[in-house]
């Protein structure tokens, strides 16, 4: 028994030893996988950078072995035989090398303009190459800087200077913005790609002269772009910022402002954020490129696509104006107001809010004279003889008018939708006559109201005077679910109901994107049905122009607008409606 037990104490590792053995053997040679692909990625750079060095050294010699006047670029400024951009085979690598030759105006014996004047400012010449590897991974590119100088003494020159200042619309400087320079007019030709320095300076000294035919353009990755433009084109003849001219033994000092971009997504939707699609606008920017006439920098004609978005990327900062060239719709508003300020490096939403076009529409904008600013909840009344209609800025309806077709979610089978469309009554008996003894219900499909923010305010149904005896109550019910309904009366319980039209909607139906209601109805008189021929919520949500109201399906002629705000004067403004649409914008005096 004894030699039984030692026995089994002596045999071999648990399932727990196996796993723990395996695991510290993977992290060894995990490890040691590691070190061995990092020493070989350590030799393969140093081989690279090897490389490299003897492709630019090989070019620095062939630098040092030019004559001073060829020491330049081709297409550059100063001119000269080396390519700007070139590609070098070495061994197993591609090469790509980036030169760029300066004319340096040394303060030693005076510059350019300053004093003493300098007028041979061409002092020596600054090369850079930068040698890069796009096809070798992780390879920093190597960059080696020399100056080369004339022989002789340096004499007079008839060539001038270009000083190029890049800054944002703060008045920062951008450094490292992207400078081409083109002139085909002198010889040989320029087509230069440089950089502005750390303080947003590129500085061109010994520049061939030429009268207006120096075009410059500047970039920037994330940034807006800004360039010069020849006189007389036909699309712009009178530039703002025409191309530059070089006089000799002149510096022309010119300036470009770019700034980092944004971003504008343009919706176009009702007021229920359900989406339009395909809706033609224009936008336009306030920033001019040339004058008599007026040229704009940024004007485009776009469309909204099949979701009812387009999105502008690029957009630099200014003042931009949307103007809507679908004729199909009219616009109950925008939001914001149109121009909106557009600031760098931000995200701008403007909505485009429809709907059906109808002749002869008038929008009001109501703003406060004072500040500018918009006033919501202002009270809006059109008027002429036989004709007035009040509106409220920050309101709007959702109205049904025709259940038809099923058009409704449910309903007890004692309420006919279809004999009379347009209308809601009870379901005759076959003795032709009206059960008194039950009363009927009816509830409507969901409605989206497009966000949770929504406030509800007045109830209206028409008609507003049943037959004798009979009744129409309604009770309401919103959620953010879309789910879940609970039908209540003006005191939120389910033991009350609308029986008023016009009534003022249970502010705890408030902050619910979704919205249903139940329409009951009863007699007590056998030949007598209730009826229902529309019902409307007067309601706030997130694409409720919150400041314009629209009126439209209006005769032609001279009306009276009034409006009228809480702490504000209100008064009386003519207006005359000519056309299809119009807008005008009424200020209103604080109190």
């Amino acid at each position: 028994m004894f030699k039984r037990l030692k026995f089994r104490e002596r045999r071999g590792f648990s399932l727990i030893d196996v796993v723990i053995s395996i695991g510290i053997i993977a992290l060894l040679f995990g490890g040691i996988y590691l070190i061995y692909f990092s020493i070989l990625d350590v030799v393969n750079n140093l081989e690279i950078r090897s490389a490299a060095t003897s492709v630019l050294n090989q070019q620095i010699e062939v630098v040092r072995n030019l004559p001073y006047d060829s020491v330049g670029t081709q297409g550059g400024i100063p001119a000269g035989i080396i390519p700007q951009n070139q590609l070098v085979a070495f061994g197993d690598f591609n090469f790509n090398i980036k030169t760029t030759v300066r004319n340096i105006d040394d303060p030693f014996d005076g510059t350019l303009g300053g004093n003493p004047n300098d007028t041979a400012p061409a002092d020596y010449k600054l090369v850079e190459m930068e040698v890069g590897c796009s096809s070798c991974i992780k390879f920093v590119p190597l960059i080696f800087t020399t100056t080369v100088a004339p022989k002789d003494l340096e004499s007079a020159s008839q060539n001038g200077s270009i000083f190029i200042n890049v800054f944002d619309d703060s008045g920062v400087d951008v450094g490292g913005a992207n400078v081409h320079v083109v002139n085909a007019s002198v010889t040989p030709s320029i087509d230069l790609a440089d950089a502005t320095n750390a303080i947003g300076v590129l500085q061109l000294v010994g520049v061939p002269t030429s009268t207006q035919k120096y075009s410059i353009e500047v970039t920037k990755p994330g940034y807006s772009s800004e360039k010069t433009y020849p006189i007389g084109d036909p699309l712009n003849p009178n530039p703002t910022k025409p191309h530059a001219t070089v006089a000799a033994q002149t510096v022309t000092s010119i300036g470009f402002q770019i700034d980092r971009v944004s971003k504008i997504n343009v919706y176009s939707s009702d007021e229920r954020c359900q989406a339009i699609p395909n809706v033609e606008f224009s936008l336009t920017g306030d920033e001019l490129i040339g004058t008599t006439p007026d040229v704009y920098k940024f004007s485009t004609s776009s469309a909204t696509d099949g979701s009812g978005l387009e999105v502008f990327s690029n957009i630099e900062a200014d003042t931009y104006s949307f103007l809507m060239t679908e004729a199909a719709y009219d616009i109950l508003g925008t939001m914001p107001f149109t121009p909106i300020i557009v600031n760098p490096s931000s995200t701008y939403n403007f909505r485009f809010v429809l709907k059906s076009s109808l002749p002869s529409s008038l929008l009001v904008k109501v703003k406060d004279s004072v500040s500018g600013g918009s006033i919501t909840g202002a009270s809006v009344t059109l008027s002429k003889i036989g004709f007035s209609e009040t509106k409220v800025t920050g309101r709007s309806l959702v109205k049904e008018t025709s259940w038809s077709g099923v058009e409704y979610s449910s309903q007890d089978g004692g309420i006919d939708a279809e004999s009379e469309p347009g209308a809601l009554k009870l379901l005759m008996t076959p003795s032709s006559t009206y059960n008194i003894s039950t009363e009927s219900w009816l509830i409507s499909k969901t409605i989206d109201l497009g966000g949770s923010s929504s406030t509800f305010y007045v109830l209206k149904w028409n008609p507003t005077i049943q037959p004798f005896q009979t009744s129409v109550k309604i009770q309401l019910s919103t959620n953010n679910n879309s789910s879940t309904w609970n039908f209540a009366g003006p005191d939120g319980t389910e033991n009350t109901h609308y029986t008023v039209s016009s009534s003022t909607i249970w502010s705890g139906q408030n902050s619910n994107r979704y919205l249903r209601y139940k329409v009951f109805l009863s007699t007590l008189e056998e030949n007598f049905t209730p009826r229902l021929e529309d019902l409307s919520v007067e309601f706030n949500s997130v694409c409720v122009p919150p400041y314009q109201v629209l009126f439209n399906n209006l005769s032609l002629g001279s009306y009276t607008l009034t409006a009228s705000a809480p702490g504000y004067l209100g008064s009386p403004t003519p207006v005359s409606i000519t056309g299809d649409w119009q807008q005008v914008e009424i200020s209103l005096m604080p109190n």
